[in-house]
């Protein structure tokens, strides 16, 4: 029963937290009321700024914070064991990471749905505006790479997957015209849609999944699966990110919302049987902390706060908060439950991904056989309990039963989450086949939205530093969004010893970068309260642990790991990185006793918009 009374334990106190702390941060710290002007009105566009329905926001925001990194992030932090990874999550997504996630979505509404870089300008400095925007930029560039290339894993991993991830874009993209151009409502579409979906992950599973390693020579260095599949990835984030937002963007990630919501209903009660039937035992499974760690592993502290960031807090979401949910919000009383609310819900994700990596693989190992005419067989195997967890957690790429942690493979994480959930899904009686198919489609199509959404929040960010520099071209969105796509592809398939290996290694840049980026975040949330005289409490904790932690372990990496292995991408970001934050750091202690109770200048109106656009309101909020 442990597994079923952690998971019910978690959900509760995400509830109770969301009204009642939650409840506090919306009404009162930031006094949120449904009469204020929204910037997805005042500036409205039709592109970026379009006026939506809660339901269709919250499914975008979600599922564009969530995508891989509350899978990838606890799927790897259970390395150390299972109980500091569940503390992380629960009590980091509500002290922190909902602070930060809503203190991000409320700047941003009250300034015209300026990103909180350009928030940064009139709040701190305009010093502060170009670091900040500096380092978002080479987080984002992370993100690219590091997204690009666990969706391209999975592919390789699992083909089964590929069909119904590429079947979800053009049904998006009905969806869309439907609703935004036809005026229709959304029940038939989302229905006709989630069912064209299942259809595909059947006929993946069945009859055509789509494996490129019968296609490409078996021995290149550049053509192989994972390379390819990135490539075409951030070839599609490139369409997707300059397409406008209701044609491909909010419809999808509503699909994926829909799917994601039905198969973690099914986990859950999957959960509920394996548990209460005895086939899934969270503290036989694996250890509650781990002792056997090897000798070149990271030490849990700071690293387990940098590994799970997406789940527990993560830079990454003051990004989409403040880079196209705040252009969609169509009241300000719905903040609580897009920024705050969504944000929990990716704490019961993450909490869902730490029970399938120990007592879902618990239930046993997986296996996958290919027959002669392609089509796989998957069978569990006798090893159960902490013996299959072994084998995720302690053998190498090489099948070393005993490897350190620089011989351990992110696809064997990934396939952790994704064979553990499949584990408890046959628990409610789906085929393993059919149940890892699921599971495989369901973080690459989160992946799939986390990568879109990136590129377009990197062309804004990009835009930005590009008008600031004086250099318009680099600002045209076609420019900028080549520009991000270029560098994110050159870091995930440069980044490791061999092209498309990078996985591992870039997870800890990833990490440390975006919870850096969010301590920089609280920091702005920090002076916008200061200046409003307003309690600092609730944001100066959270943004002092996201301060000092990702610095730590950008230090103990830079001295310990990237400088000994001459790894020069990891070391120049890493100490562009630290720089960059001391710097934002001192600039904002230089700034502080000048800026309390002082208000900060209002923002302008954006390029280009003198007066609002209003034109086909009532066709947005059908």
């Amino acid at each position: 029963m442990s597994t079923l009374i952690v998971a019910v334990a978690s959900m509760l106190g995400f509830l109770v937290a969301y009204h009642t702390y939650g409840r506090w941060l919306a009404r009162k710290l930031f006094a949120l009321t449904d009469d204020a002007v929204m910037p997805s009105e005042e500036l409205r566009d039709d592109v970026d700024y379009v006026p939506t329905r809660r339901s269709i926001v919250f499914g975008h925001h979600f599922t564009s914070i969530a995508g891989t990194g509350p899978i990838v992030g606890p799927a790897l932090a259970v390395f150390w064991g299972w109980l500091p990874a569940l503390l992380w999550v629960v009590f980091g997504s509500i002290l922190i990471g909902g602070v930060h996630d809503l203190s991000a979505l409320v700047i941003s509404i009250r300034n015209k749905g300026q990103s909180i870089g350009q928030a940064a300008g009139r709040l701190v400095s305009p010093r502060a505006k170009i670091l900040f925007l500096t380092v978002l930029a080479m987080a984002l560039s992370v993100v690219l790479a590091i997204f690009g290339l666990v969706i391209a894993v999975i592919f390789a991993l699992y083909p089964e997957s590929v069909l119904s991830v590429w079947i979800a874009m053009p049904v998006a993209v009905m969806i869309g015209w439907w609703v935004y151009r036809r005026g229709g409502g959304l029940l038939m579409p989302s229905l006709i849609g989630l069912t064209l979906l299942y259809m595909a992950v059947y006929v993946g599973a069945y009859v055509m999944p789509l494996d490129l390693a019968g296609v490409l020579p078996a021995d290149s260095k550049y053509l192989n699966p994972v390379v390819v599949w990135t490539v075409i990835l951030l070839a599609y984030a490139y369409v997707a990110s300059v397409l406008p937002v209701w044609l491909l963007l909010q419809p999808r990630d509503y699909i994926n919302s829909l799917q994601l919501f039905l198969a973690l209903a099914l986990i859950v009660v999957g959960v509920g049987v394996a548990s209460t039937t005895g086939a899934a035992d969270l503290t036989q499974s694996a250890p509650a902390i781990a002792k056997e760690i090897p000798a070149d592993a990271p030490p849990i502290l700071p690293f387990l706060f940098i590994t799970i960031a997406c789940g527990a807090c993560s830079g990454f979401h003051c990004l989409v908060s403040s880079g196209t949910t705040s252009k969609q919000l169509e009241k300000a009383g719905d903040a609580q439950a897009v920024g705050y609310g969504g944000m929990l819900l990716e704490g019961m994700l993450a909490v869902i991904v730490i029970l399938a990596c120990c007592a879902g693989v618990g239930m046993g190992k997986v296996t996958r056989t290919v027959g002669e005419d392609g089509i796989a067989s998957f069978s569990r195997q006798a090893a159960t309990g902490q013996q299959a967890w072994r084998d995720y957690y302690r053998t190498g790429a090489d099948g070393d039963p005993n490897a350190g942690w620089k011989k351990q493979d992110l696809s064997k994480k990934l396939a952790a989450f994704i064979d553990g959930g499949a584990n408890f899904l046959t628990a409610v009686g789906l085929p393993l086949k059919l149940g890892v198919a699921l599971m495989a489609t369901l973080v690459a199509c989160f992946a799939a939205t986390t990568l879109d959404t990136a590129t377009r929040l990197q062309r804004y960010v990009i835009s930005e530093l590009a008008l600031s520099a004086r250099a318009p071209v680099l600002a045209n969105k076609y420019v900028a969004t080549a520009i991000a796509v270029v560098v994110g592809l050159s870091i995930a398939v440069f980044a490791g010893d061999q092209p498309g290996k990078g996985g591992l290694i870039l997870w800890p840049l990833f990490g440390a970068t975006n919870q850096l980026l969010a301590g920089l975040a609280l920091m702005v949330a920090l002076f916008y309260l200061s200046r409003r005289s307003k309690p600092l409490a609730a944001i100066l904790f959270p943004m002092i642990v996201m301060m000092l932690m990702p610095a730590w372990a950008i230090t103990y990496d830079l001295y310990w790991n990237w400088i000994p292995s001459g790894s020069t991408v990891l070391v120049l970001f890493g100490v562009v990185i630290l720089g960059l934050q001391v710097w934002m750091a001192v600039e904002g202690v230089l700034l502080w006793r000048r800026c309390r109770g002082v208000l900060e200048p209002p923002p302008e109106m954006p390029a280009g918009r003198a007066a609002p656009l209003r034109e086909n309101v009532a066709v947005a909020q059908n």
